[in-house]
């Protein structure tokens, strides 16, 4: 590992795990950070057990079509809560503002915050403020908590996924850092691409009563799909394939990959989920998912075809494969 930090290590890829792997778990773990979920879950008395997760954003531009930076700190939060099967409860809001920061635009932030948690029937119940001379930071930071109560009976894990699972995608790939790059390079494109941020703790619930036993949700955000799926195969010690042909991406998305060469499988993504479910539930949970805003295009992508070494497949067009990896380098920093 380089002896000093690099945006890299910031990607949500192969830098991203070496270093948790390598420094923070060096010292800090422990049975319940080595659960490896987005979330902790946390034992409690009787049967019911709280879930408990952190995230920091410092997405630039701060407004973007879309969203803005608040929006996607309480549905990052939520939806990361939401990937146990949780019921998100409470959230904190801790903010660094660059000396010189507008008041105004910073309103419109804590304005957005305050009607995303209104939908996800969470409330924002503790903070914190700081501000720091200009050029110490860029514009705003945010960092927020959450928790949430799982319900009895869900047990939903990275480590759950079984051979025979069925993947489904809640909708198109790639739509948030696609947004985020033209709007931050200003390349001149026509393409009209807004982020996909969005909560989706509803959504959860949907697929929840569909199927109480989903084996296994993921947002996939930084690092893209492919970058997920990798973590959760590791997870679980199972291969995964997925198919070329069933990804859902946006004619806008594929186009400014294909110019960029960039691959839309590892564009990060604010408002989608992965989920494995028992091949015998997967239509029941797709046409829930479906049904709720936030899943009309949700397809099945692929399935866990086996046990032991870890790994991702990707079925293509052509009829071969490859092995598709954890995102290596980086590729967009700030995207969240």
């Amino acid at each position: 590992m380089e002896n000093i930090i690099t945006l890299a290590h910031g990607s949500g890829g192969s830098a991203t795990l070496k270093l948790i792997e390598q420094v923070f778990k060096k010292y800090f773990n422990n049975e319940i950070l080595s659960q490896g979920d987005d979330c902790a879950r946390l034992a409690m008395d009787g049967t019911k057990s709280l879930v408990f997760t952190t995230d920091s954003f410092v997405v630039t531009p701060v407004f973007f079509k879309g969203g803005d930076i608040g929006k996607l700190a309480v549905c990052g939060t939520v939806n990361d809560l939401s990937t146990s099967g949780a019921i998100p409860l409470y959230l904190s809001c801790g903010f660094i503002i660059e000396e010189g920061f507008s008041i105004e635009e910073l309103e419109k932030i804590v304005e957005s915050m305050s009607d995303t948690a209104r939908e996800c029937g969470v409330q924002i119940v503790t903070g914190d403020t700081k501000v720091v001379q200009k050029g110490a930071a860029d514009k705003v930071f945010i960092n927020t908590s959450g928790i949430g109560a799982v319900p009895d009976g869900i047990c939903i894990s990275g480590r759950n996924a079984r051979v025979g699972d069925k993947i489904i995608i809640t909708g198109t790939i790639g739509d948030h850092g696609s947004c985020i790059l033209l709007e931050r390079e200003n390349m001149g494109f026509q393409a009209e691409i807004k982020s996909d941020c969005a909560p989706l703790s509803g959504l959860v619930r949907d697929m929840l009563e569909a199927a109480s036993d989903i084996h296994v949700l993921r947002d996939p955000t930084r690092g893209g799909v492919a970058t997920t799926l990798n973590e959760i195969a590791l997870q679980s010690k199972v291969s995964i394939v997925i198919e070329e042909d069933k990804l859902p991406v946006k004619r806008e998305v594929q186009g400014v990959c294909e110019l960029l060469g960039m691959d839309p499988l590892y564009m990060a993504n604010e408002g989608k989920l992965l989920s494995f479910v028992p091949a015998e539930k997967a239509e029941a949970v797709l046409e829930a998912v479906r049904r709720n805003k936030y899943g009309a295009e949700a397809r099945i992508i692929g399935e866990v075809t086996g046990e032991g070494e870890p790994k991702v497949l990707l079925k293509a067009l052509s009829g071969g494969s490859r092995i598709i990896g954890v995102l290596a380098g980086e590729q967009l920093p700030r995207i969240c």
